[in-house]
């Protein structure tokens, strides 16, 4: 019996480690090689020729920390990349498509849209060149929140991904806030920065009202996207319309702005390309699924010519990933963040390391002249009023002769920083084959429309050279660009300065009455009349006592001089 026992145990043991031993040997790891390179077109002006950009090539190593989604594991040297990041060894189209779940339509709208792109494979490789920075973040965040992929094209029929686009409507960046929404969605807009073109906050911005428009229209995508162009209100006015006459509420039922009704067959039309490019003789360019920039919190304000020399790249790389930041620097008040390219990223920050917050800008002392205000202080120094107050503790206006303010300045001269808004609305003008240039100092009272008649040019172009809309306000000090056609202008140093002609002034006296929230300076700005004017017209106002609702003010207005 023991004799059996022992044979026994001996087989046990010997079936365990049969159980133990793997079945099938698994292949050695693949070593990782340096990805390849990836050359980087900008045509973000237009479609204008502008020196194209090349990035240095992209590699991922260890060195590379905090990328913009956190990596799944560190990546080791010789670990497996396609086992540990499945989705890198594909192209990003692919991942977009594979994401796709709109349900396929088929309507004319749609074979309408969808012929032209198939007509134009110069305009989507131009896209594509352009969106290369950007898209692998858009595909992550709207995976995140379990968004059809379809919504990672919206950009193109937005703006063509340029990501200093601005619409006749006020609308800018990739995404094309107006200003109100992109306030009410988180965007900070000030002098200094827009968060509208901040590529990194709008993206989230857009998801968020995208989210918020899909449940407000019970799940309806196509619905939600007609909103997302041409705001909720017209979207449910159309469906209560369709629905009391007993009618469809699909999209392609609904009677909407023309633009709407071409905005979503746009993103159609778009989706079933790259759904089957070759089915459209189209070829897409490639773009790698892969991060292409890092979030990095710098902590406070920053010169970018500094910013461009601690990440050994050109200024004007700095602004393409940078669109947001409206001058020569980040805001003092935030955000502080830049996205730098993942093979920069490292770099910039051991040496910034070496600059703490007071030397990340340079400073001027300024000794204060006679008649000088802050207004025309931060202008000689292209900074703005708020700033050198809040530097030099000021809570007034008023400055005294003889006395010290401290403002910090750029470091190179403003023309470096091409990007900046001043000089990219000069780069962006599209210059008209008639007409003489000139600079004009916006006046109180000037409107877009008085300025266009005695230039003779159209509304619409004069705020296109600025990068304005037509309604946008003028502000009296502000520099404009007229490619006038006045016969009277003459040329100095390719700049035109033309002499106003006389005009006629035709004054009627308007009585008016105080509303609530009114104050003689509101008043005064909407009549284009100063407040000392309104003192003058009526002696029972005092400058020290609050207006009440319902008094009455005379008002002398100059006609010519109101914009309505």
């Amino acid at each position: 019996m023991k004799r059996i026992g022992l044979i026994l145990a001996i087989s046990i043991l010997f079936s365990g480690c049969a159980l133990l031993k793997p079945q099938h040997s698994e292949p050695e790891p693949k070593k990782v090689s340096a990805i390849t390179d990836i050359p980087l077109h900008y045509s973000v002006l237009g479609d204008a020729s502008f020196p194209a950009h090349h990035y240095e090539p992209i590699t991922i190593s260890t060195q590379v920390s905090n990328p913009i989604r956190e990596p799944k594991e560190i990546l080791a040297a010789d670990a497996n990349i396609d086992e540990m990041y499945p989705a890198i060894t594909l192209d990003l189209w692919e991942r977009i498509r594979s994401g796709f779940t709109l349900p396929v339509r088929e309507h004319k709208r749609i074979d309408q849209q969808l012929s032209w792109y198939a007509r134009h494979q110069e305009y989507l490789d131009r896209v594509a060149d352009r969106a290369t920075p950007y898209m692998y973040y858009i595909v992550e965040e709207l995976e995140k929140n379990n968004i059809p992929m379809e919504i990672a094209l919206l950009p193109i029929v937005e703006s063509a991904f340029k990501p200093f686009a601005y619409s006749h409507g006020r609308a800018s960046g990739i995404w094309q806030f107006i200003p109100s929404t992109g306030r009410l969605y988180g965007l900070k807009q000030d002098w200094w920065y827009d968060g509208r073109r901040d590529v990194y906050e709008s993206t989230q911005a857009a998801i968020r009202l995208l989210t918020a428009l899909h449940k407000e229209f019970n799940g309806d995508w196509l619905h939600a996207l007609a909103a997302y162009n041409s705001g909720s209100g017209n979207v449910r006015k159309a469906i209560r319309r369709n629905l009391k006459r007993g009618k469809s509420i699909d999209f392609f039922a609904l009677d909407l702005p023309r633009e709407t009704e071409a905005y979503v067959p746009k993103l159609l039309a778009l989706a079933e390309l790259v759904a089957d490019p070759a089915a459209h003789n189209i070829k897409l360019s490639s773009i790698p699924n892969k991060p292409y920039f890092e979030k990095v919190d710098i902590g406070s304000q920053i010169d970018l010519a500094l910013v461009a020399e601690l990440a050994e790249m050109p200024l004007d790389d700095v602004y393409h990933l940078n669109p947001a930041y409206n001058r020569w620097a980040t805001s003092p008040n935030g955000p502080h963040h830049l996205l730098f390219p993942l093979d920069k990223a490292t770099l910039f920050k051991v040496n910034l390391e070496k600059y703490p917050p007071e030397k990340r800008i340079q400073w001027v002392r300024h000794r204060i002249r006679s008649g000088e205000t802050i207004i025309t202080i931060a202008n000689k120094y292209n900074t703005d009023v708020a700033t050198i107050k809040r530097v030099n503790r000021i809570r007034g206006s008023r400055l005294r002769a003889g006395h010290h303010l401290t403002i910090p300045v750029a470091s190179k001269s403003l023309a470096s920083y091409r990007y900046s808004a001043n000089q990219r609305k000069q780069t962006q003008q599209n210059i008209p084959r008639k007409g003489i240039k000139v600079t004009h100092i916006v006046q109180t009272g000037d409107t877009f429309w008085e300025l266009a008649q005695r230039h003779n040019v159209g509304v619409r172009s004069l705020a296109k050279w600025n990068s304005m809309a037509p309604r946008d306000p003028l502000v009296p000090g502000q520099k404009l660009v007229i490619w006038s056609r006045n016969n009277g202008a003459s040329i100095d140093d390719d700049i035109a300065y033309i002499k106003a002609p006389p005009r006629r002034s035709v004054t009627q006296r308007v009585g008016y009455r105080v509303r609530r929230g009114d104050s003689l300076t509101r008043i005064a700005q909407k009549f284009n009349v100063s407040v000392q004017q309104l003192l003058q017209w009526n002696k029972k106002v005092s400058k020290s006592k609050y207006l009440q609702p319902g008094q009455r003010l005379t008002v002398y207005v100059d006609v010519t001089r109101t914009s309505s």
